[in-house]
């Protein structure tokens, strides 16, 4: 049962996280010491340096050996339920003529719906809830989640990045012909994400192909070639293979490496704070997605998160205990690492740091909350 103790500890985790927020917002709003470029270098310091590191820190210190596979299997069923859902909502948004931007939210939603900050908020809930064994089943799913989702976060940011660089405005000397291009959820992103100018002109080769569709093969080489010097592609492999060897032949990792990858790990969250910190103080409003998106988000993440991983849990024979503790680690508040790569990648930034602000803000009573529903229904 939850203690004013537990509620204690998981305020202090997150407490410190504010700070370093107001630490980033306040160097921007009132002393000024970032420009908007130096701001965007914090988030590529952050994106590439600080959270790989964190990503394969934790990792290395999981056993692969013990990990729950009937609750991952009901993880990756729930994930599937989600991306039906925002599949059937992008079909009907392009059927009643409000397609653009759909595979732009498409990725935000299923973001919002999916990604949580378990580490921070996730492990001293479940301790306080349920033990020992249930923060082992958090830290194993978010594992699970560095290792798949964030890779898939990743690999479809990078395709929406190069399907945009693809179409591109090489001036108005060229005769354009954009009015055959067929309508697609790409192009209407494309547009959308160039404020509606931009080009149907595909360069392959030296040669412009007018009006035509992305090369696929194209497509996949340029988004391959950025995966492969994305050090987040590799830190989660990298430490769950490590892991696996380590639990296996019973080795440690020298302490010269380990103290080295640690070093750079600590900064992690907090930078990512600071840097969403950063993102907040250039905006005109506190809330800066709107009250409209603010809802939608914790919509997303405290209804349909939860419900579609109650689905998965049952459909694999999850039952009890680890039944609950599935579902409450579905509707933790949202993970800090979805911002970073949406500041990064130009994405809905804005929906994503409020997201996680204020989904931090409400989550300790709304997890208390759905523990006690839960105990009821025992």
């Amino acid at each position: 049962m939850i203690g004013w103790g537990d509620v204690y500890k998981v305020v202090a985790a997150t407490a410190p996280l504010y700070f370093a927020l107001f630490l980033g917002y306040g160097s921007v709003r009132w002393w000024r010491i970032f420009t908007r470029e130096q701001c965007d270098a914090v988030n590529r310091l952050v994106a590439f340096f600080a959270l790989p590191f964190f990503t394969f820190e934790f990792t290395l210190h999981t056993d692969p050996f013990q990990v729950n596979y009937r609750a991952v299997a009901a993880d990756v069923i729930s994930k599937a339920v989600i991306v039906a859902v925002i599949a059937v909502w992008a079909r009907l948004l392009g059927r009643n003529g409000g397609g653009k931007g759909a595979a732009g939210w498409s990725i935000t939603g299923f973001s919002l719906s999916t990604l949580t900050n378990s580490l921070v908020v996730g492990v001293p809930m479940a301790r306080a809830m349920y033990g020992e064994w249930a923060q082992q089943l958090v830290v194993q799913l978010s594992v699970f989640q560095a290792i798949v989702w964030l890779t898939f976060l990743l690999f479809v940011l990078e395709v929406r990045k190069a399907a945009i660089g693809m179409y591109v405005d090489v001036g108005r000397k060229n005769v354009v012909h954009d009015a055959a291009m067929p309508e697609s959820p790409i192009k209407a992103d494309v547009e959308a994400a160039a404020g509606g100018g931009a080009v149907a002109v595909l360069v392959v080769g030296g040669a412009e192909e007018v009006g035509g569709k992305p090369s696929v093969w194209r497509l996949v080489k340029t988004v391959a070639h950025k995966l492969a010097r994305n050090p987040n592609t590799y830190a989660s492999f990298v430490g769950i293979t490590w892991a696996c060897v380590a639990n296996r032949l019973h080795m440690e990792l020298p302490s010269v490496l380990e103290n080295s990858v640690l070093i750079m790990s600590k900064s992690g969250t907090g930078m990512a704070m600071f840097s969403m910190g950063l993102f907040m103080a250039q905006q005109e409003k506190i809330l800066a997605c709107g009250p409209s998106y603010a809802a939608l988000g914790l919509a997303l993440k405290f209804g349909l998160g939860p419900v579609a991983m109650a689905i998965g849990s049952i459909a694999v024979g999850l039952r009890g205990d680890v039944l609950r503790v599935a579902i409450i680690q579905a509707a933790l508040p949202q993970s800090i690492t979805s911002f970073i790569f949406a500041k990064e990648y130009g994405l809905h930034a804005d929906v994503l740091s409020t997201a996680v602000i204020f989904g931090m803000l409400v989550s300790l009573p709304l997890l208390i909350g759905l523990y006690i529903v839960l105990e009821l229904i025992r």
